[in-house]
């Protein structure tokens, strides 16, 4: 991956609607060459996926997980990133091992996900912190 892949990269982090001919224009190249790189980068793995963020006025979340010692964490995170109210699920370091962002359309739907997780065998504990408001980076 090069600069120019990063250039490609930062514009469809921001909009993955942004029109390939008009990051050719910012980025200094062809459209034909934006095309062909952000295929490459699909093919490759380092996109994984476009996706769209929503202002639903959703009950949003970060629910912290703890899990046992023994525990396989990319196992736990494949079976909650199936959950309908997960839009994300990061094996992290720290106190916790997990976190989950959620988006469920009211606390009560937030609180059954939640209660799902505490439901696990594995989860020792839950923290879950609201998203109050949100910027695109």
């Amino acid at each position: 991956m090069d600069e120019l892949d990063r250039e490609i990269l930062t514009i469809l982090r921001r909009d993955s609607r942004t029109p390939y001919t008009e990051i050719a224009d910012r980025v200094g190249t062809s459209e034909g060459t934006v095309r062909n790189r952000v295929e490459r980068l699909v093919d490759e793995g380092i996109i994984e996926r476009f996706t769209v963020a929503t202002r639903t006025g959703n009950v949003k979340a970060m629910v912290e997980i703890g899990v046992a010692v023994d525990v396989d964490t990319g196992d736990i995170s494949e079976r909650m990133a199936d959950w309908t109210e997960v839009d994300f699920v990061w094996q992290v370091s720290g106190e916790e091992d997990v976190v989950v962002v959620a988006d469920a359309t009211d606390t009560s739907a937030l609180n059954e996900m939640i209660s799902r997780a505490r439901d696990l065998e594995e989860v020792v504990n839950t923290k879950t912190r609201l998203i109050l408001d949100e910027k695109l980076g």
